[in-house]
């Protein structure tokens, strides 16, 4: 007989595409995941915004949980139009996260592709605003996603979207 083979996942996936202004709520977002995001550090890539955020200027910015949160007041919740938002444990460091390839939204194919994998190899979940059209969340915890999914009922499983 031949054994049946057991599907592990290395992450899991959301988006938001409808029931909402049409543009990611960063405010929402973090209060969808519980508010944790103060518990990480951020790595932010291929950021697009409504206004002209100097912090968010380059390359990459990588900036603490209360950082980001700062910025989010400062510019009063700003209208993320793309972008990469990824989390990392404290303990990890802007030089190991430098270490390899930074994640990008536009352009990327393999967001819409399965399976579902979080861009960065070192991120705990990433946030990626697309187009001001969706917000995609991938995570390596499912209870993030389920998270997220319970506070947007209208979210989808970003598998199912993808097939």
């Amino acid at each position: 007989r031949r054994q049946r083979q057991m599907c592990i996942r290395d992450s899991y996936g959301a988006i938001l595409a409808k029931g909402e202004v049409g543009y990611t709520d960063l405010d929402k977002v973090f209060a969808a995941l519980g508010n944790i995001q103060e518990n990480y550090n951020w790595l932010i890539t291929d950021c697009e915004c409504n206004v002209d955020i100097p912090e968010l200027q380059y390359n990459y910015c990588w900036m603490s949980g209360n950082e980001l949160m700062a910025l989010q007041r400062k510019y009063h919740n700003p209208q993320w139009i793309w972008a990469v938002l990824s989390a990392f444990e404290k303990s990890i460091t802007e030089e190991q996260v430098l270490e390899y390839p930074l994640p990008d939204a536009r352009d990327n194919n393999a967001l819409w592709r399965l399976p579902i994998e979080v861009q960065h190899p070192l991120a705990r979940f990433e946030i990626v605003p697309w187009d001001s059209s969706y917000t995609l969340l991938i995570s390596r915890e499912k209870e993030i996603i389920d998270r997220f999914r319970a506070y947007f009922p209208l979210s989808e499983d970003l598998e199912v979207w993808c097939r």
